[in-house]
């Protein structure tokens, strides 16, 4: 509980501007902004499909704003989950279950889904069109709330301007994110790609984790490992609690991302052709 309490304390939220005010000029801080809105908008398809579903129903004049308001209290909602999630991932196992889920989310990315419209009521009234936009965000936004918070690495700042810039970005782009997609199918496995080496990174970081990590590669795999390096003129990466653990973590979620993906795809599309 004083966990989440501690999300929304004054203290805490100085302390995000103060970080803002630090980091605005690092072109680091904006690669990263980068990135969380590039994750925001592969990851947000389905959520953009169902602002359009849900406010199909209302008078013309009134689509406008129920489209805005519905994704307006998202991201709202976005961002307190994603802060209290950032806030809870400084506990261990946290961020190994977290980037284990993330896994699963990037391999489920490659996986095609039937489009249906059951489950997403039209209505007349704008603030119930609101109501079921925000209702369905939230239910379906747990796998963008845990990429974003993984990739944030803590940064509420970053959480903050990377999930309100791509969310507007999503409302107002959601035909042509659609049609890129669809159309460009190497974006959803870049995406996926991205998605593996976070969780692969996030695992690495977990406070549980990276001291046994570091102890492994402090031993001879590590130095194993530098010397291949060192044949091409790399310096060591693995010994001495270098970074080699995390960037090889990173490729290993790659690899298990696109594979396991890819095999998930083919399945599906095998059981589809026998029904």
């Amino acid at each position: 509980m004083d966990s989440l309490l501690h999300v929304f304390d004054l203290t805490t939220i100085a302390s995000a501007f103060e970080q803002f005010r630090n980091d605005v000029d690092d072109p680091a801080f904006w690669l990263a902004v980068g990135k969380i809105i590039w994750i925001d908008v592969v990851l947000s398809g389905d959520n953009a499909l169902v602002i359009a579903l849900a406010c199909r129903g209302l008078p013309p004049q009134l689509r406008f704003w129920g489209v805005v308001l519905g994704a307006g209290a998202a991201v709202g909602l976005r961002i307190i989950f994603a802060g209290i999630i950032t806030t809870l991932m400084g506990l261990p196992y946290l961020k190994l279950a977290g980037g284990l889920a993330l896994l699963v989310i990037a391999a489920k990315l490659l996986v095609p889904e039937k489009e249906s419209e059951e489950g997403i009521p039209a209505t007349s009234h704008l603030w119930a069109a609101v109501r079921v936009v925000v209702v369905a965000d939230f239910v379906m936004s747990l796998d963008n709330v845990i990429a974003i918070a993984a990739a944030a690495n803590g940064s509420v700042p970053l959480l903050i301007i990377g999930l309100a810039v791509s969310v507007p970005l999503i409302v107002t782009g959601a035909a042509l994110i659609m049609m890129l997609l669809t159309h460009l199918p190497f974006l959803v496995w870049a995406g996926s790609a991205l998605l593996g080496w976070i969780a692969g990174e996030v695992i690495a970081t977990d406070p549980a984790v990276a001291p046994q990590l570091h102890q492994f590669f402090d031993t001879g795999a590590g130095t194993f490992l530098d010397t291949v390096l060192g044949w091409f003129g790399i310096a060591p990466q693995f010994a001495s609690g270098g970074p080699g653990g995390e960037v090889l973590c990173g490729v290993l979620g790659v690899m298990i991302v696109l594979i396991a993906g890819a095999i998930w795809r083919n399945r599906t599309w095998a059981a589809d052709k026998r029904f």
